[in-house]
């Protein structure tokens, strides 16, 4: 009798592409899971199509991932604290700005094969806010480098299988006033994380998000910081600049006006802060647009 095939999996595919293994990896045929964290790669990859799909969060490194979309880099960047979704069968392309640090969770197409699948699989998502699917990644990890034993194998299994939940349930639909909202939660981090998306142009200093969330200052920002990887400053000052690369693509205002709406004290300032973020003044961003919305 012949051999019987074997089975196809996203990690081979993927550490060919960077050229190196996985720096820890774990799975389980039963549950249908595959666990990575990957380190320490540079450059611009492409990334074949993948047999499963795959959750990857951003844990550390340089702060701008771009992927590539519809011919161009993409304007968003990921940072640390960011999660993607990269669907089966599509081709991807990365570029890294120096050190990265991620883990991928790998979910067997086999197995979403055998019930609907969900939504979030159908397509790519990038740099996506996800501080509860971060928080389970990071904790995966601490338990990984602690000292084998049968309880914490137990434990990292129910943790991963936790997060392979999270992920195939999808965005809640349960309303604010559904969740209770006593004490520091999750749930309260996501919700100051989320208004700031909303209205990066509102004011946001570090004693009023950690009097939202009913704890000192000093906590909140190291719950921030380990929920996303960045302080709650950068979050801020990431969500206001996205904001202009929308209003310099979407609209004729001046630099000072755009300057004035986001809460920055002067266009200087606006202009240094765009400048780091993306690598072009604001000026030579709307320039760049315009030029290629013409090719």
């Amino acid at each position: 009798m012949g051999q019987a095939a074997k089975v196809l999996t996203s990690e081979p595919i993927i550490s060919d592409t960077l050229g190196r293994a996985p720096d820890v990896e774990l799975s389980s045929e039963v549950d249908g899971w595959r666990l990575c964290r990957w380190r320490q790669f540079v450059g611009s990859y492409d990334l074949p199509a993948l047999p499963d799909p795959i959750f990857v969060v951003h844990i550390a490194g340089k702060p701008h991932v771009r992927t590539w979309q519809q011919g161009a880099w993409s304007e968003m960047s990921s940072t640390p604290g960011c999660a993607t979704i990269v669907p089966a069968g599509q081709k991807t392309g990365w570029l890294v700005d120096g050190e990265l640090d991620v883990v991928t969770l790998s979910i067997s197409a086999a197995q979403l094969k055998t019930s609907s699948v969900p939504d979030q699989f159908r397509r790519m998502r990038f740099a996506f806010s996800d501080p509860l699917g971060v928080a389970l990644s990071r904790q995966v990890l601490s338990e990984l480098y602690a000292p084998s034993a049968p309880e914490r194998d137990a434990y990292v299994s129910a943790l991963v299988n936790a997060l392979k939940a999270h992920i195939l349930r999808g965005s809640s639909t349960a309303g604010a006033d559904e969740i209770p909202t006593a004490g520091f939660s999750a749930y309260r981090l996501h919700h100051i994380m989320n208004a700031v998306l909303r209205h990066p142009e509102g004011v946001y200093t570090l004693e009023e998000m950690a009097a939202d969330a009913g704890v000192t200052p000093s906590y909140f920002c190291r719950v921030f910081r380990k929920a996303t990887g960045a302080s709650p400053h950068q979050y801020v000052m990431k969500a206001k600049l996205e904001r202009a690369q929308q209003m310099l693509r979407e609209s004729r205002m001046h630099l000072a006006t755009i300057a004035e709406c986001l809460g920055f004290t002067s266009q200087s300032h606006f202009t240094r802060a765009f400048r780091q973020f993306c690598g072009q003044t604001p000026s030579e961003y709307r320039r760049w647009f315009a030029d290629a919305q013409q090719k």
